[in-house]
């Protein structure tokens, strides 16, 4: 890829990605002053809630106080007109009895004073008993009995009367009257003043019309309870169920003439209950702080500050009239201020912040990634074609070196000395061993990637495999005068591997350290046994490498830059290879590396 179209296809995504981010960021605003609304909304009307019930809890607090008072009005005129009832009923009771006993009376004087004319006119008169009286009526048994009927008009004269002479039998019997135990009729026996003769007399009780009048009287008197009882019984139904009287506007009317302070129409510690209720029932479950102040003049009632300090901004305080029905007096305001206001706003928005942060974050990862896969692909196009260009020359210089000694073998001469002969086919020779290994390396590193390359597992002795391997590379290692070091302390160093494979590992470690050395090298291989592994260490004092260099140096193709100078031979694939191998084995590779003062490889394999 081109850089102009690298930065062309980079500006092009920075610009779709920003769009999408300033469309998110809209998006949230839009979010965040809708939820503010909504919060603003609710906060409006649990305030006018609170005030609803503020004024309801006062005119019921009047309305109670009211009704108390007219109960207590009605049960006193209740208690009054049964205590009148009461006092008719008794007044009743004792005027009838005063009747009864006047009228008794009047029967008494009424019989004495008959009685008193018999008494009059007859000679010893004497009361019998209604027995005695039958008995004398008895003719066969009885002497002569007289029975004497008088009647006496209004100015007690005689009207009437009869005589009926009959016998008598037995004595008679003085009979004492009481008024509460008279008889229906007075019966006497007396002797005529004229014969001597004996007489009964019968004497009604109570004259006829007596009893009418005493009738008359006594319904007149009950008719006259009967209609005051009745009067004063109406006078109570019609306290009780008056339609005059409306306790609502009775209260109402009391409120409004009553200049009653605010601090004493609500307590603090209502209005706080309320308005935490109501806010609970919105979902509103902050810390708040309000207070009360009066309409008419800044002068604050009283508060309560829930946090630490009292935060009246304009955006996050809300007001309302405490009584708006209150025309005369001060209505007084009521003020609520969330500090922490927007808390609840972004927790509403939680799935709108969480959905959109997502968004951005997977379009941030696929743009970085995006990019970072156009390096690495550039990288690597780069490395590849470096790659391209080393093989290029590593294949030239042997095909040519073949191409030379094959020119040469044409000459008669050449092919007539014998020992030249022999050195130009040895040429040949390792030239083209030279060019079938590099052809097997690149082969070999395919097969890594297509995980085509099989290991042959076999026991493998370490230590004989890293002293037959150094014995191959003496005349490398000669011809740049290295020192090679082998401390193979390791007792156990029996590994399962591919004895292949890991003699290239070791070739290629031990090439490297060769290869990057300025001075004369120092090649120091060492072998230890840490618990149940086998572990390899292959150090150079050679140039050394930098940190962000090592983290790289297992990459395809990547070779460590070595200036303007390019003697180092090689297809940066050594130590992909290395890894790769190492890793199937089930083992692991470390680099320690300092610059300029050599690197260290750490090979950790599982003991068979």
């Amino acid at each position: 890829m081109k850089k102009k179209s690298f930065w062309l296809i980079t500006a092009l995504m920075t610009i779709a990605l920003l769009g999408v981010v300033f469309m998110q960021l809209y998006y949230i605003r839009q979010a965040y002053q809708l939820n503010s609304q909504l919060f603003e909304q609710n906060v409006n009307q649990a305030l006018n809630a609170v005030v609803n019930k503020v004024q309801r809890r006062n005119a019921a607090t009047h309305i109670i106080k009211k009704d108390f008072e007219w109960r207590l009005k009605r049960e006193r005129e209740q208690r009054n007109k049964e205590k009148s009832i009461a006092q008719l009923a008794e007044k009743y009771k004792e005027e009838e009895r005063k009747r009864k006993l006047r009228q008794q009376q009047i029967i008494i004087a009424d019989l004495n004073f008959q009685d008193s004319m018999i008494r009059e006119k007859f000679y010893n008169p004497e009361i019998i008993s209604e027995e005695e009286y039958v008995a004398l009526g008895n003719q066969s048994t009885t002497p002569l009995n007289v029975d004497v009927n008088v009647g006496f008009d209004a100015e007690l004269h005689v009207v009437g009367g009869n005589v009926r002479k009959t016998f008598r039998m037995g004595s008679n019997k003085t009979f004492s009257v009481k008024p509460d135990k008279l008889p229906d009729s007075i019966r006497y026996l007396a002797y005529s003043r004229f014969d001597g003769q004996p007489l009964k007399i019968s004497l009604a009780s109570v004259d006829g019309v007596l009893e009418a009048k005493f009738k008359n009287e006594d319904a007149l008197a009950e008719r006259r309870y009967k209609l005051e009882l009745k009067r004063m019984q109406t006078d109570t139904l019609d306290i009780f169920n008056s339609d005059s009287f409306n306790l609502v506007e009775e209260a109402a009317k009391e409120m409004e003439q009553e200049n009653v302070p605010i601090t004493k129409r609500v307590s603090e510690e209502v209005l706080d209950t309320l308005i935490r209720r109501e806010l609970l029932n919105k979902n509103i479950a902050l810390p708040y702080n309000f207070w009360v102040k009066l309409a008419q003049r800044d002068s604050v009632l009283f508060q309560k500050i829930s946090t630490e300090s009292l935060d009246a901004s304009p955006s996050n305080t809300y007001q309302t009239t405490l009584f708006s029905n209150d025309i005369k007096r001060d209505p007084g305001m009521l003020y609520v201020s969330f500090p922490n206001k927007n808390e609840v706003i972004f927790r509403n928005m939680g799935a709108t912040l969480a959905s959109s942060g997502g968004l951005v974050l997977v379009l941030l990862f696929i743009f970085s990634y995006t990019l970072y896969a156009i390096l690495k692909q550039k990288k690597v196009s780069e490395m590849k074609s470096d790659f391209i260009n080393n093989m290029t020359h590593e294949f030239k210089t042997p095909v040519a070196t073949i191409m030379i000694a094959s020119e040469a073998l044409k000459d008669p001469e050449i092919t007539a000395d014998t020992n030249r002969l022999k050195r130009l086919a040895g040429i040949i020779y390792d030239e083209n061993m030279r060019l079938g290994n590099h052809i097997e390396r690149v082969l070999s590193i395919a097969r890594l990637e297509k995980k085509e390359l099989h290991l042959e597992w076999e026991p493998v002795e370490v230590n004989d495999l890293i002293v037959a391997v150094t014995d191959s590379m003496h005349l490398q290692l000669q011809k740049k005068q290295a020192t090679l070091v082998l401390n193979l302390e390791a007792e156990n160093s029996t590994v399962n591997g591919d004895e292949l494979h890991l003699s290239n590992i070791i070739y290629n470690l031990i090439d490297n350290a060769n290869k990057y050395s300025e001075d004369p090298p120092r090649i120091t291989i060492s072998t230890r046994n840490s618990n149940k592994s086998l572990i390899i260490d292959v150090a150079d004092e050679g140039i050394g490498m930098e940190k962000d260099q090592t983290k790289r140096i297992f990459d395809q193709f990547y070779r460590v830059p070595t200036g303007n100078l390019h003697d180092v031979k090689g297809f940066g694939l050594g130590l992909n290879y290395v890894k790769d191998i190492v890793t199937q084995m089930k083992g692991s590779i470390k680099v320690r590396s300092e610059k300029d003062k050599g690197t260290v490889f750490e090979i950790t394999l599982p003991l068979k």
